[in-house]
């Protein structure tokens, strides 16, 4: 269960980092991206002592594209239209077939 909580702070840290970023314009929200990704590196580090890579980074890379489309959806107002939720429901049936139904990890 550790493995997966690891997971999901780089994550979190990653998604936490891209909205921070601002451009590096301004210093303190610099800083914020740096630690952001620091951390998401790390915990990311510590998911591939227990997780294959490609398990790893698959579920990364699309519940963190996940993420970002809702974290801009609500606190950003981007608008999603049908071909974008469609492919956002694509990537998240992606992870959940990888977790669920791959023999690539033992569950």
């Amino acid at each position: 269960m550790q493995k997966w909580l690891y997971l999901m702070v780089a994550i979190i840290s990653e998604v936490i980092a891209l909205k921070s970023a601002e451009g590096f314009t301004k210093f303190w929200p610099s800083c914020a991206v740096v630690i952001g990704y620091a951390l998401a590196f790390y915990f990311l580090s510590l998911t591939l002592k227990s997780i294959p890579i490609g398990i790893a980074y698959a579920i990364w890379a699309g519940v963190g594209t996940a993420l970002v489309v809702l974290v801009a959806w609500v606190f950003m107002g981007q608008r999603l239209d049908l071909p974008s939720i469609i492919g956002i429901v694509m990537i998240v049936a992606g992870v959940l077939i990888l977790n669920l139904f791959s023999k690539s990890e033992v569950h």
